[in-house]
């Protein structure tokens, strides 16, 4: 057996053991409520959005549905993951696994690849979901293009956020240690980044959350490429020609590489570096 087909077969285990666990079925009602469920809402034809607007085309619509994926897709990639390392730690099952004739990077993309595939199925599933209700509500599907990007981009932050779980899972020797950290980083990154963009602006003399000052809006722009959720934000917007906020596409594609990389590098020196 060579050693992608052994990555693959370890890969698949991970996966298959998390679909039919009883987390995920806990998850379910909470992914279906925050992406097909905020698709529905965002395609009703008389909605109006704070500031006046309203959502145009289906791609507008897949954009502001995409907050049921910051805050419902990428939580349950942190609770799938968690324990990934930490719960064989614990039980001494890890000592096993890290005997094993097969190379602990192998392991550790092994990893990756499971935990990642059973949180993508039943949310790449939904997303189709959110295309059919877009289609049923608006009348019209989003392009291939902006269809792509959208189940690319989606894809890159549940990995991502697969990769901060598993991080800690390495790290924390207990699971409440590392639900705790991995927690922690999506809190930050979800709902404490708000408040690092205003203290940058305001050492900097930028107005502070003035949606209509070209400073305001730069430096928010900017600082979203240090942030997993902002560039999958700006990942969207390059499909939303009236949306720019000084970062040029190029620029975001680069994020989201480094997003991807760097953990995954962290993750397997971490991996080779680990004691039971």
């Amino acid at each position: 057996m060579n050693d992608l087909k052994r990555i693959f077969n370890v890969a698949r285990r991970i996966r298959n053991e998390r679909l039919s666990g009883i987390r995920l079925k806990v998850m379910l009602p909470i992914l279906i409520l925050f992406l097909p469920g905020l698709a529905w809402g965002f395609s009703e034809p008389d909605i109006i959005l704070p500031g006046g607007h309203q959502p145009s085309n289906a791609m507008e619509v897949l954009f502001y549905a995409s907050l049921g994926v910051v805050l419902g897709a990428t939580m349950c990639a942190v609770l799938m993951a968690f324990d990934g390392v930490s719960r064989d730690r614990a039980s001494g099952m890890l000592e096993v696994q890290l005997a094993q004739p097969m190379p602990r990077n192998h392991q550790a993309s092994a990893l990756i690849l499971g935990h990642t595939q059973s949180i993508l199925i039943p949310v790449y599933a939904l997303l189709f979901a959110c295309l059919g209700v877009v289609r049923l509500r608006m009348g019209e599907w989003p392009s291939l293009q902006e269809t792509v990007v959208y189940m690319l981009s989606t894809g890159l932050v549940v990995l991502w956020y697969t990769l901060f779980a598993l991080l800690a899972s390495t790290t924390a020797r207990e699971q409440g240690t590392a639900i705790a950290f991995g927690v922690g980083v999506w809190f930050l990154f979800t709902f404490l980044w708000v408040l690092v963009t205003s203290m940058v602006a305001y050492a900097s003399g930028v107005p502070v959350g003035e949606a209509n000052d070209a400073s305001w809006v730069a430096l928010e722009g900017m600082l979203d490429l240090l942030s997993p959720n902002g560039v999958y934000h700006h990942l969207l917007e390059t499909q939303l020609p009236s949306v720019d906020r000084g970062v040029a596409a190029w620029q975001v594609w680069i994020g989201a590489v480094l997003w991807t990389v760097v953990p995954w590098w962290a993750l397997h020196k971490r991996m080779e570096a680990l004691v039971p």
